[in-house]
C-alpha cells in the first residue's frame, strides 16, 4: 500500500528516491548527492515549488546528509520545512561493496516501514490510497496539444510559460512538464495557456 503526501520530498540520490517511491505517491526530487551546491537553477526550481506545496527534507543521517540538509535549507529559507530522520542502522547496502565512511544505511537502505515513520514524526498528513479522488495527470499529449511540444512554435510557448512561471530558461520539456503536474491541474495548465496566447494574439485592426 502506497500513502499520498502532499508536500515535495527532497531526498538525495536516485536509488533514495526508488526507496521512498516504493511506499509514497508524491513528488519526490533529488539533490544528487553534493549536485545541488553548484546547481543554481535547480535551486530556484526547487525554491518555487516549496512555495506552492512545502517540502520534507528526507537525507542520509550521516554527516554528508545533514550538510545537504543545512544547504537545502539556506536555498528554501522562508519557506514551510518539515524535517524527517532516519534512524541510525548500521550496516550495507545490497548494491554496494562496502559500508559507507561511518558505516551507517541511507535511506535507500531502509525498510519500507521506516520510511513511513520517518514521514510521520515529520508531521505530513499521510494519506491512504482510496482516502483521496486520483488526480487528472498532464501528460505529454496535454503539451503536444498547447502547443508546447512537436510545433514549429513550441520552443517559444515553452519559453513564454516559464518566464509566466519564473522559472529557469534551460528548463527542458521534461522537467517543464514534471513542474506543472506539481503547480497546477490540467484544468489550470489550459486556462493559462489560454492566457498566454491571448497575451500575445494582436488586436484585429477595425475597418470603417
Amino acid at each position: 500500500m502506497k500513502y499520498r503526501v502532499d508536500e515535495i520530498i527532497i531526498v538525495e540520490g536516485r536509488y533514495d528516491k526508488n526507496a521512498v517511491s516504493q511506499v509514497i505517491d508524491g513528488t519526490i526530487i533529488e539533490t544528487s548527492g553534493f549536485g545541488i551546491f553548484r546547481d543554481k537553477e535547480k535551486a530556484v526550481w526547487l525554491r518555487k515549488l516549496a512555495q506552492k506545496r512545502g517540502v520534507v527534507i528526507l537525507t542520509d543521517g550521516d554527516g554528508a546528509g545533514f550538510v545537504i540538509r543545512g544547504h537545502l535549507k539556506g536555498i528554501l529559507n522562508g519557506v514551510q520545512v518539515k524535517d524527517a530522520y532516519i534512524p541510525d542502522v548500521y550496516g550495507k547496502e545490497k548494491r554496494k561493496s562496502s559500508p559507507s565512511k561511518e558505516g551507517k544505511l541511507g535511506v535507500e537502505g531502509m525498510k519500507p516501514e521506516t520510511i513511513v515513520e520517518a514521514l510521520r514524526r515529520s508531521g505530513v498528513r499521510l494519506s491512504q490510497e482510496g482516502d483521496y479522488p486520483p488526480r487528472e495527470e498532464i501528460t505529454k499529449t496535454d503539451f503536444f496539444t498547447l502547443g508546447l511540444s512537436g510545433g514549429a512554435n513550441s520552443a517559444e510557448l515553452r519559453s513564454k510559460l516559464i518566464k509566466k512561471l519564473n522559472l529557469p530558461e534551460k528548463l527542458n520539456a521534461n522537467g517543464l512538464l514534471s513542474t506543472v503536474n506539481v503547480l497546477y491541474s490540467k484544468a489550470e495548465l489550459y486556462e493559462l495557456m489560454s492566457s498566454i496566447t491571448a497575451e500575445n494574439t494582436p488586436p484585429m485592426s477595425s475597418t470603417d
